[in-house]
C-alpha cells in the first residue's frame, strides 16, 4: 500500500517566501553582479547583499505587511491649535526607515564614501542591486529612498555653491535625527505628463523667490527638500518658461515655510508611503541652475527615477516567481504536486522569463550609467521602464492565480504586490509617454539605437560558446528590431510606438541574457531564458495552429530545476 499522507487541516496550506534569504535564491542576480563588478567590490559588499537578502525576506517583510494595513495620516493641526500640519507614521514605517536611510544609507551610495566601509562611492549596478534585494521586502518606501538619492545629484549638479553647501550636508547625512530627505514634486491638476501647462508661479520678493499655486500628486509628501518646476513671473509659456526650485519645508530659522498638505491620497498601492496634495502660499524656494533650463534639469531627476521603477519591477517580478514556485512546489493536488503539472509549470515560465528579461536590461542600463555610455542609456532607460513595468502587472497577476484563493486574501503578499505593481505604469511617464519618448526621440532624434546596436553586435560577438545558428537568428531580430523603429520613428507612426519598443527591448534582453549565459563561471541556463523570449516574443506564430517545439519541455525542466548549467549541458536546446 502507497504511504499515508500524514498531513492535516493547515498543513495542506502552501507556504510562502517568509523567512527566505532572496539573495541567496537568485542565482541569476549573483552571476550578474560577477560579470558587472569589479572583483574586488563584489567582494567586499558580498556580505551586505548577504545580510539585506536576509532582511528582505524576513524583518523588512514583516515590518512592510504591518506598514501596509497601517497607512500615514495626516494632522491638520497640532495640540495648541497652530496650523503645524504634520504625518503620523506608524512604528513598522520608521523601522524600515532605519533600516534604509541609517543601516543601508541608500540615499548616499552614490554620492560619497563611508557607506559599508567603501571608501568611494558605490558604483549604479551595485547601488541598484542593493535596491532589487530591499524592494522584494519593501516597495513603498523605496520611492523617498530613490528621489532622496536623485534629488542630490540635481543639486549636485546644478545648485550653487551656496545651495548646495547649505543642503547637501544635511541630506547626506546619516542620522536620521539630522538627516533631510527628498522628492519631487511636478503633477499639478493642468499638467501631469504635460508638463508645459504648470501653474505654478514664482515670484522675486525682496530678494527672494516665493512660489504659489498647487501640486496634485505629490508622494512623501512631506519630505524636508522638495524639488519642483514652477514659472518665474514674465517667463514665456510652455515647457521653456519652467525653472527649477528647491523647497525647504523649513526656513532657515526653523519656522514651518509657507506650504501646507492639504490632504493624503487614498491610493490604490503603495499604502506605506505618503503621497498627497500641497498649496503653496509664497513658500520661500531657491533657484537650481539656469533659470531657462528647468525642465531639462528635472528630466535628469526623472530619467534616473525611470530605471529605479524599471529595477523595482525587476524586484517585484522575481519575489512574484519566488511566491509561485514556493506556492507550487508546496501544494499538492489530485495526488501530485502542483509544480509538477506541465500547464502549471508552463506558467510559472511565463513569470520567469519575463522577470529576468527585467533583472538584465536593469543591470546593464545601470552599467551604461556607470560607463558613461550616454547614447545607451538614452534609449535603454525607457525600455525598461516601459516593459518591465508592464510585464510586473501580468506576473503579479499570474503569481496570484498560482497560489489560488489565498492569493486573493490580504493575509498574504500576492494583493499587495499586485496594488504595487500598478504604480509603475504611472510615476514617471505611462506607457504611451515612455514609448513615444524612445521612438519619437531617443530613435527619431538621438539616433541612440544605433548605440545601443553597437553594444549589442559586440555582446553577440563575445558570446562564440554559444551554438552559431542560435547567436544568427539573435542578430537577425536586432536588425528587423532596428529596422522597425526607425520605420516607426521615420513615418510618424505613432499608433506603433509600443510595438517598436517592445521588440527593441525583447531583443536587447534576448541578447543580454544569451550574452550572460556564456560567460565563464555564469549558469548558461540565462541563454536558455534568452531562446524563450526568441521564440515567443520575436519570432512569429500561428495562433490557430499551435505547437510546443520540442525543444521547450526539458528547457523549462533545466529552468524550474534550480541547479545551474555549463554552456556545454544546455548548447543541444539551443539550436534546431
Amino acid at each position: 500500500m502507497p504511504p499515508v499522507d500524514p498531513r492535516t487541516g493547515s498543513d495542506w496550506i502552501a507556504p510562502d517566501c517568509a523567512g527566505m534569504d532572496f539573495f541567496a535564491a537568485d542565482q541569476g542576480l549573483r552571476d550578474l553582479l560577477a560579470i558587472y563588478l569589479p572583483v574586488e567590490v563584489l567582494e567586499h559588499l558580498t556580505p551586505h547583499y548577504q545580510r539585506l537578502g536576509q532582511l528582505a525576506g524576513g524583518r523588512l517583510d514583516d515590518l512592510a505587511r504591518t506598514a501596509d494595513r497601517h497607512p500615514p495620516v495626516l494632522h491638520a493641526r497640532d495640540r495648541f491649535g497652530r496650523d503645524q500640519d504634520w504625518i503620523e507614521y506608524h512604528p513598522a514605517y520608521r523601522d524600515m526607515e532605519q533600516i534604509a536611510f541609517g543601516d543601508f544609507q541608500f540615499h548616499a551610495m552614490s554620492h560619497r564614501g563611508g557607506v559599508m566601509g567603501m571608501d568611494r562611492p558605490l558604483p549604479p549596478v551595485a547601488k541598484y542591486a542593493f535596491q532589487y534585494l530591499f524592494v522584494q521586502g519593501e516597495f513603498g518606501l523605496m520611492c523617498p529612498i530613490s528621489v532622496t538619492d536623485t534629488s542630490i545629484h540635481l543639486i549636485r549638479k546644478f545648485g550653487s555653491n551656496s545651495l548646495q553647501d547649505y543642503l547637501l550636508p544635511k541630506m547626506l547625512a546619516f542620522d536620521l535625527s539630522t538627516l533631510w530627505k527628498g522628492t519631487q514634486f511636478m503633477t499639478e491638476k493642468a499638467g501631469g505628463s504635460d508638463v508645459g501647462a504648470i501653474e505654478t508661479v514664482a515670484r522675486q520678493q525682496d530678494g527672494v523667490w516665493r512660489l504659489y499655486g498647487e501640486k496634485w500628486f505629490c508622494s512623501h509628501t512631506d519630505a524636508d527638500v522638495a524639488l519642483m518646476l514652477a514659472r518665474p513671473e514674465g517667463a514665456p509659456s510652455g515647457t521653456k518658461g519652467l525653472a527649477l526650485f528647491a523647497l525647504p519645508r523649513h526656513t532657515r530659522d526653523g519656522a514651518r515655510n509657507a506650504y501646507r498638505i492639504v490632504r493624503l491620497k487614498d491610493k490604490l498601492g503603495t499604502k506605506s508611503m505618503a503621497s498627497g496634495e500641497i498649496r503653496l502660499e509664497g513658500a520661500e524656494a531657491y533657484l537650481v541652475g539656469q533659470q531657462d533650463q528647468g525642465l531639462k534639469q528635472m528630466m535628469e531627476q526623472v530619467n534616473l527615477s525611470r530605471l529605479s521603477h524599471g529595477v523595482r519591477a525587476a524586484a517585484m517580478m522575481r519575489r512574484c516567481v519566488n511566491e509561485a514556485l514556493a506556492a507550487a512546489r508546496g501544494r499538492t493536488a489530485f495526488g501530485q504536486t502542483v509544480s509538477d503539472f506541465p500547464l502549471m509549470r508552463r506558467q510559472l515560465m511565463k513569470m520567469l522569463v519575463p522577470a529576468e528579461q527585467a533583472l538584465s536590461m536593469a543591470l546593464c542600463t545601470a552599467d551604461a550609467l556607470g560607463r558613461g555610455a550616454r547614447e545607451e542609456l538614452r534609449i535603454l532607460t525607457g525600455l525598461l521602464k516601459l516593459r518591465a513595468c508592464r510585464d510586473n502587472v501580468t506576473v503579479a497577476t499570474a503569481a496570484m492565480e498560482a497560489r489560488g484563493g489565498n492569493g486573493y486574501i490580504e493575509d498574504w503578499v500576492n494583493p499587495r504586490l499586485i496594488r504595487d505593481a500598478q504604480v509603475g505604469l504611472l510615476w514617471e511617464g505611462t506607457s504611451n509617454i515612455n514609448a513615444l519618448d524612445v521612438i519619437n526621440r531617443a530613435v527619431g532624434k538621438a539616433a541612440a539605437h544605433l548605440a545601443l546596436g553597437s553594444m549589442l553586435r559586440g555582446r553577440l560577438a563575445e558570446a562564440a560558446a554559444l551554438p552559431a545558428p542560435f547567436r544568427n537568428a539573435l542578430g537577425d531580430a536586432l536588425d528587423r528590431a532596428m529596422a522597425l523603429a526607425e520605420r516607426v520613428a521615420g513615418q510618424g507612426q505613432e499608433t506603433l510606438a509600443r510595438q517598436a519598443a517592445t521588440v527593441l527591448y525583447d531583443v536587447s534582453s534576448a541578447i543580454l541574457l544569451a550574452w550572460e549565459g556564456s560567460r565563464p563561471g555564469a549558469d548558461a541556463r540565462r541563454a536558455l531564458v534568452s531562446r524563450f523570449v526568441l521564440a515567443h516574443r520575436l519570432s512569429p506564430a500561428d495562433p490557430l495552429a499551435p505547437e510546443e517545439a520540442d525543444w521547450e519541455r526539458p528547457a523549462t525542466d533545466a529552468l524550474l530545476a534550480d541547479k545551474p548549467s555549463r554552456v556545454e549541458d544546455i548548447a543541444g536546446l539551443l539550436g534546431d
